[in-house]
């Protein structure tokens, strides 16, 4: 197994581009355990207050862990990344704050200290006194290099990056598109709970140490990522995502990646729009890292399998 610390700073970066240097070349079919920072790069404490927070350097928020560079991984090929386990620290922390999230300049900067149980999330102190939340860890941020270009940590794109999608937990298998030879794989932002959309703009942000069996699909493009996970009230299922700065767009990608996906499991591209409506589920996955939305399309993989079994 690979060993890599993400807590030096050696072994971050804090923007997307094709050019970036790797941390560590490994063959397709490793696993690597990942010592991973939270989302405000160590900065926040567990003793810290709401009055700290102006002490955060914005410019270093999101750094992501990489990159990796897996041999023999050409644009047009497929990453397969499996989230073969996730561990989250012992506590973490959400931020309200007044101008980032899907309120903006209604709610004043507000800081929620938890902490972490084996099942179970509690604020420290009296906002949210008595509630629990149920631990479902997973990693906010995970993409591959863009094929041009310099870019910001914060949106999510076709590469994947800050997509902030809870199914992306445990037992998870997320598939990202390779666009430069190496492909270039980064991962940030462990959570331990989140609801889709993230409305406040943040999760309940904590440190983590994943391993992740990552793998390699040749000549097989796809647009954005998709993935296949569980979700809580559906069971395993089949997850196609869309990203986009229009709400209509992304859902038009997200059933688009969708049909191409059935159509691998023996479905005509009118059978699998027609599973869509009829079995899909159609959410919003993350609403506040703008520009761009996440939105997703989950079919459970039952009933996909249903055509080929």
């Amino acid at each position: 197994m690979i060993n890599i610390d993400g807590h030096l700073k050696v072994n971050q970066h804090l923007h997307w581009a094709p050019d970036l240097k790797p941390i560590s070349e490994i063959e397709p079919g490793s696993t690597v355990q990942i010592e991973i920072p939270d989302s405000s790069t160590l900065q926040i404490r567990e003793n810290f207050t709401t009055e700290e927070l102006k002490n955060v350097d914005g410019s270093l928020l999101d750094a992501a862990v990489g990159p990796i560079y897996v041999k023999g991984s050409e644009p047009g090929d497929v990453l397969e990344v499996s989230i073969e386990k996730l561990d989250v620290a012992s506590w973490g922390w959400t931020m309200v704050s007044w101008d980032f999230g899907f309120l903006k300049h209604r709610f004043r900067d507000r800081l929620i200290i938890w902490g972490i149980g084996k099942k179970e999330a509690t604020p420290r102190g009296n906002f949210l006194k008595g509630v629990r939340i149920p631990v479902s860890p997973f990693l906010g941020i995970i993409g591959t290099a863009p094929s041009t270009g310099k870019h910001g940590m914060i949106p999510p794109q076709y590469f994947g990056g800050n997509m902030d999608n809870r199914l992306l937990g445990q037992g998870s298998k997320i598939y990202l598109p390779v666009s430069v030879n190496g492909a270039l794989l980064s991962i940030a932002d462990p959570h331990a709970a989140q609801g889709d959309g993230e409305i406040c703009g943040t999760a309940i942000e904590t440190m983590a140490t994943a391993s992740l069996k990552i793998g390699l699909i040749k000549n097989s493009p796809i647009s954005a990522p998709r993935a296949f996970s569980r979700d809580s009230g559906l069971g395993p299922v089949i997850v196609a995502m869309g990203i986009s700065p229009d709400l209509h767009i992304a859902c038009s990608s997200a059933v688009e990646g969708m049909i191409e996906e059935l159509k691998t499991y023996g479905f005509t591209d009118e059978e699998a729009y027609a599973l869509c409506s009829v079995t899909g589920n159609l959410r919003i996955s993350e609403v506040v890292d703008e520009p761009n939305y996440v939105v997703s399309m989950l079919v459970p993989k039952e009933i996909a399998r249903q055509r080929i079994d």
